[in-house]
């Protein structure tokens, strides 16, 4: 077996823990990632700190401008820096 076929490195797995959570992972990566899981803790802190974001981000109420709204603030912005230059 060569090396790097199972055991990946701490970046690849926190690589692979971020498509895992856009649901982008291939069935092979989330082996992978769930072997290097079970004994490194940087990847397991890692892991336990993005699933915590994720839960944050999907629960936050953000009210987000619509495409109106951000052209007007867009073109006001444009005007009131046309005036300073």
């Amino acid at each position: 077996m060569k090396k790097g076929f199972l055991f990946i490195s701490c970046e690849e797995a926190q690589h692979i823990c971020d498509k895992r959570q856009y649901g982008e992972a291939t069935g092979w990566e989330r082996v992978k990632l769930g072997i290097r899981l079970s004994w490194c803790r940087i990847t397991q802190a890692y892991v336990n700190r993005n699933n915590k974001l994720t839960e944050v981000i999907q629960k936050a109420e953000v009210d987000c401008l619509n495409n109106d709204e951000r052209s007007k603030l867009k073109q006001q912005f444009e005007e009131e820096l046309a005036k300073h230059q």
